[in-house]
């Protein structure tokens, strides 16, 4: 059970982050930099965040050190960014299924999808920050 809440509690609140971010690139970077700067320059952004707050997390919720836990966190929040992202595209632009699968075909979506995946992995990869 810990272990679903602490993906839970890191999903949400990277993909809080995320929206404020992606907002904030769609507004003002793509516009300035193209859509390939803007994402350069915010995946790094984000996944420092995910670093971050995937420590406290892990902290805060007593996440074991063991590979089994800290992978399971990781696949929780993976799961539910995938689901909200499948659900946002849906109510926001009316995307089913295939069309949302579609879009992973653009580069820039797969340069989103490598950085989602190593939102996923960090958890493994992070040591129990000090207290």
């Amino acid at each position: 059970m810990r272990v679903l809440g602490a993906g839970a509690l890191y999903f949400a609140l990277v993909f809080a982050l995320g929206f404020v971010l992606g907002a904030l690139r769609m507004l003002v970077l793509v516009p300035a930099l193209g859509l390939w700067g803007a994402l350069l320059l915010e995946l790094p952004v984000i996944l420092a965040a995910s670093w971050v707050v995937a420590g406290r997390v892990i902290l805060w919720c007593g996440v074991p050190a063991g590979w089994a836990p800290r992978l399971g966190m990781g696949a929780v929040a993976f799961a539910l960014l995938m689901a909200a992202e499948f659900a946002l595209g849906q109510l926001m632009f009316g995307r089913d299924l295939a069309a949302h699968l579609a879009q992973y075909r653009a580069p820039t979506a797969q340069l989103g999808l490598a950085g989602q995946l190593a939102f996923a992995a960090i958890p493994l990869l992070r040591r129990s920050p000090p207290r």
